[in-house]
């Protein structure tokens, strides 16, 4: 993929801010932890493995620059560090499993000198986002597996190069079996678009015959026998198999159960948070709410209007046909195949 969205260069992060396409494509640059939590919290960055990502680089980036004389005063210095991204978005759990990482290896270097536990913990965010590389790939192969040819596939937000360090999760799949597919269905996916502009965006640089449709177009669809498959990506999975997505993903795993037609999750064993018994327990984030009145900027609806803004929802195990991970899928997902998955 040309897509780079994640890179270090000269002491800093540059990340893509998704929030000016399709139209732009320009790089912003993290020199410190605030402009990573302001980056990941407004959602220059986003999708969960590319937030575990920045999060990693924020940890490092928040204590580059520290004079800390000795390494108990510097631990202390990264901890908080830790803890203020942690705060910046709370539902991918990537970002606490990218965080807790950067926190064990403080944790087993803290007889390093300073300058010395710098350069591991820098080490440690190159690390995640190189195994991340690895993990696109791996998610696209055992995907690949499951598609037949001609399929015409459906997918919602994005979950493809820009959310993550390589070519994607749901899309890593798709872009894997480009040879074997028809076509791709784009869920717009209101209201900040994930579909309509990163999607979209995506599949036309690499090719792929891509349509877009307005979030409430998929049960016709699906009624026509238009789609053929599912594939989106994950923020979170509980110990059960019960997925946070992107707003909209749980009306879409309905129409599928309806349709009979397959109901696949793309994501890495990071995404799962198997200290979560089921899904009602997976913090769900409230956005703000002119996200929802202003398409573009300018104002869609009433300005006063009262506005529920919920980035997420969560799809029920018994929905979903299969949970695609680094290591296999995972068919008809419940707690005992999870827990056998991930050893």
């Amino acid at each position: 993929m040309a897509i780079e969205t994640i890179r270090w260069k000269n002491n800093h992060v540059e990340l893509i801010d998704q929030r000016l396409l399709p139209g732009k494509l320009k790089y912003v640059s993290c020199r410190n932890a605030e402009e990573m939590w302001r980056a990941i919290k407004t959602m220059q960055v986003r999708g969960a493995p590319a937030i575990g990502i920045a999060g990693a680089y924020g940890v490092y980036l928040g204590i580059r620059k520290s004079r800390a004389g000795n390494t108990t005063a510097l631990g202390k210095e990264t901890e908080d560090v830790i803890e203020y991204l942690s705060g910046s978005r709370p539902t991918a759990v990537n970002l606490f499993w990218a965080l807790e990482r950067m926190r064990d290896v403080l944790m087993n270097n803290m007889d390093k000198s300073p300058a010395r536990l710098k350069k591991i913990l820098l080490s440690e965010a190159e690390r995640i986002r190189e195994e991340d590389r690895d993990v696109c790939r791996r998610i696209g192969y055992h995907g690949r597996t499951l598609i037949k040819k001609n399929m015409k596939i459906l997918t919602h937000c994005n979950a493809g190069a820009l959310a993550t360090a390589d070519y994607g999760t749901a899309l890593g799949v798709i872009f894997s079996s480009k040879s074997k597919i028809n076509k791709v269905y784009v869920d717009e996916t209101r209201p900040v678009l994930q579909g309509a502009r990163l999607t979209a965006w995506e599949l036309v640089k690499e090719g792929i015959d891509a349509v877009l449709i307005c979030d409430n177009m998929a049960a016709s669809l699906m009624a026509k026998k238009e789609i053929d498959a599912v594939i989106v990506g994950a923020d979170r999975i509980a110990g059960n198999g019960d997925t946070a997505n992107k707003i909209g993903t749980y009306s879409v795993a309905v129409l599928a159960r309806h349709h009979k037609v397959p109901f696949y999750v793309a994501a890495p064993s990071s995404t799962f948070d198997t200290d979560l018994k089921s899904g009602a327990e997976i913090p769900i984030e409230e956005r703000e709410h002119d996200e929802v009145r202003k398409i573009g900027g300018q104002y869609m609806t009433v300005k006063n209007i009262r506005v529920k803004n919920p980035a997420f929802d969560v799809t029920p195990a018994d929905l979903i046909t299969g949970i695609i991970t680094e290591h296999g899928v995972i068919k008809n997902p419940n707690k005992k195949k999870i827990k056998k998955l991930l050893g």
